[in-house]
């Protein structure tokens, strides 16, 4: 067997070892909330209520965390997270961070906590620029979203 041919078997070989573990390491697909995968942690640490005040996504620290909707939230300060706690609704992203484009697709297709918008006091993440800066509204995907949130395995 050739060297290339060797490198090809190997790289199948393993492609097909970790192919169970697939999905496990897609971010969110499985959860109400997008949650880093490896962590637990909404957002992938970012706090929901520097959305708002801050206008950007400013990281939280573990040491000023709470327990909501199945995950954990990490917030920047003390006031942050209090502010969560008086209305998590309001301050979580809308669709459990799922992209809303992805969900008026009937699809739950994970947000990345970089792209992202405020509109109408509500915190909506995006898989691209592409799809953050043709978001119309949530028409669509308010519409689609229960059906996409039932079909998420909660684990």
């Amino acid at each position: 067997m050739s060297l290339i041919n060797l490198a090809k078997a190997a790289a199948l070989s393993l492609g097909v070892a970790l192919f169970p573990f697939a999905a496990d390491a897609l971010p969110g697909l499985t959860e109400r909330v997008v949650s880093d995968p490896a962590t637990g942690v909404a957002l992938y640490g970012y706090d929901p209520v520097a959305y708002f005040t801050e206008g950007r996504p400013v990281r939280g620290r573990s040491d000023v965390e709470t327990e909501w909707n199945g995950a954990a939230w990490r917030f920047a300060s003390e006031a942050n997270r209090a502010a969560f706690l008086s209305a998590p609704e309001v301050y979580a992203p809308r669709f459990g961070g799922y992209d809303p484009a992805g969900v008026a697709r009937g699809l739950a297709v994970a947000g990345h906590p970089l792209l992202f918008r405020v509109e109408r006091d509500r915190l909506y993440l995006f898989r691209s620029r592409s799809e953050r800066d043709a978001f119309a509204g949530p028409g669509e995907a308010d519409v689609a979203w229960p059906k996409v949130a039932a079909e998420l395995v909660v684990n």
